[in-house]
């Protein structure tokens, strides 16, 4: 079968793609060669600008197969029948490093879910972590400005680090998560993944309730020690990336099994600490965890810039039967996510075939850059009209949220265990003695490293506050080291 003509970009046959066309033999570059400028242009520009968090990532299609059923507590239609399978894509990251980073670093995971549903997608975008390490949006900015590269040394600087969580004392928890043996996963594979977030199922009676997501994995978590990672960083800094991708062309296709914790929205508001605080998670003996599903993957991309880099994922794609929360920090994701992907990708990114729904979204949005649904001369662009365009279905999607008071910048409502260690110490209370041992040298070795003593104090004040054992050995490992 004969091979298809190369062209260029207008579709002209290409006649010579290995010579580029010269005054003479020897001679200058000709700038009539349209061929060979277009080629140049178009590499100039084959990047786009990278994620500002999670730009370094891994992804794969596969589907969500609902094995209990859940309809008590969701009208969501691809949740409405045992046995009912929804196409999803995966994407999982690394947070703070740039696309050119490692994958086995110690850093949180994203773990972003795209559910293509016959009622439009559904993004679920997640981390490996249960918690996180702030509860108010305005402060993810300079949170992540000192997690990342300095300006002056161009390195990610303990100091930096270590000051801003020794003035966000709500981040005790999820420090002690990332630096205990769960802060390196040995693969994506080997990771659970958590909506972190709490959000809102609706049911076709129209009671709400609010829920956590968990995905366990079934492979089983494993790890890596901060030994094995360095070790496995310098064999191969693709290692998370390859792992994924062989396993799923042997055959070999990752699971998890998808639990959910169910709190009656009734509930919330007396709940013994603030539910909606991202810094928390909700104690399994309160709120049991129930099956839901299982999530499979099963197919690569054909193309890692197409699929996966160009993928945009927004907690604010819900279907009907799903909504958001109180939650301060979903709330602030609901905004800036999907205007992440309007500054990358343009604001038609949505018509990309990995962001596209499963039918043709009808809406009166139009143009823009590489618009490619504008309408015909029959289509109106406003509503209301009095021809046969889209029209709202009176519907909710979600119970509204209750709300109250005056308007301001306030404080989070103060409940009962509403601070920022308690849970900090009890999964520190939970770890085996040679899990303390590692969480305090991993810990100790980070603030070791930090200049200022006021800063170190106060970083040790949250560890004595979660628990005064906790606290003791962080504080003598740390003097240890620095007088080493």
């Amino acid at each position: 079968m004969p091979k298809p003509t190369l062209t260029t970009e207008s579709g002209a046959p290409v006649a010579d793609n290995q010579n580029a066309a010269t005054a003479g033999v020897g001679g200058p570059l000709l700038l009539q060669d349209q061929h060979l400028l277009e080629k140049l242009a178009r590499f100039n520009r084959e990047r786009i600008p990278e994620r500002v968090v999670h730009a370094r990532g891994s992804g794969a299609h596969g589907y969500f197969e609902v094995t209990d059923d859940v309809t008590g507590f969701t009208r969501a239609d691809f949740l409405g029948s045992v046995g009912r399978r929804t196409p999803v894509f995966a994407r999982f990251s690394t947070v703070a490093d740039s696309l050119g980073g490692a994958d086995a670093v110690r850093d949180p995971r994203g773990f972003a879910l795209k559910f293509y549903t016959d009622e439009g997608n559904y993004d679920l975008v997640g981390n490996n972590t249960p918690v996180f390490f702030i509860k108010d949006p305005i402060k993810f900015p300079d949170f992540i400005h000192s997690q990342k590269r300095d300006p002056f040394t161009g390195v990610q600087e303990p100091d930096n680090v270590w000051d801003f969580w020794a003035h966000a004392p709500e981040a005790t928890h999820q420090v002690t998560w990332l630096m205990g043996d769960r802060g390196i996963p040995a693969s994506y594979r080997h990771m659970n993944g958590y909506g972190s977030h709490t959000y809102q199922w609706t049911n076709a009676a129209g009671e709400a309730f609010f829920v956590k997501y968990h995905f366990k994995t079934n492979q089983g978590v494993r790890c890596l020690s901060g030994e094995q990672a360095a070790e496995q960083v310098g064999k191969d800094a693709n290692s998370h990336q390859r792992d994924l991708v062989q396993a799923i062309e042997r055959g070999v296709n990752p699971s998890w099994t998808l639990y959910v914790q169910i709190m009656p929205a009734a509930e919330a508001p007396s709940y013994r600490f603030n539910p909606f605080d991202l810094t928390k998670v909700w104690p399994h003996a309160d709120y049991p965890l129930q099956r839901v599903g299982r999530l499979v993957l099963d197919r690569n991309p054909d193309n890692v810039f197409a699929e996966v880099e160009q993928a945009a994922f927004s907690p604010n794609n819900f279907v009907p039967g799903i909504g958001p929360s109180p939650d301060k920090m979903l709330q602030g994701r609901l905004f800036a996510y999907a205007d992440a992907h309007r500054y990358r990708l343009g604001v038609n990114h949505t018509q990309l075939p990995v962001n596209a729904p499963k039918f043709e979204a009808a809406n009166y949005g139009r143009d823009g850059l590489m618009a490619t649904r504008n309408g015909s001369r029959h289509a109106k662009n406003y509503e209301p009209n009095s021809y046969d365009g889209p029209v709202q279905t009176d519907q909710p999607l979600s119970a509204p949220l209750a709300v109250s008071g005056h308007t301001g910048t306030h404080e989070a409502p103060a409940h009962t265990k509403d601070d920022d260690f308690f849970q900090a110490g009890e999964l520190y209370r939970l770890m085996s003695e040679e899990e303390k041992k590692r969480l305090v040298a991993t810990i100790a070795g980070g603030l070791s490293q930090v200049g200022r003593d006021d800063v170190v104090e106060k970083n040790l004040a949250h560890f004595h506050a979660a628990d005064p054992d906790y606290g003791k050995r962080v504080e003598a490992a740390v003097r240890e080291l620095r007088e080493s």
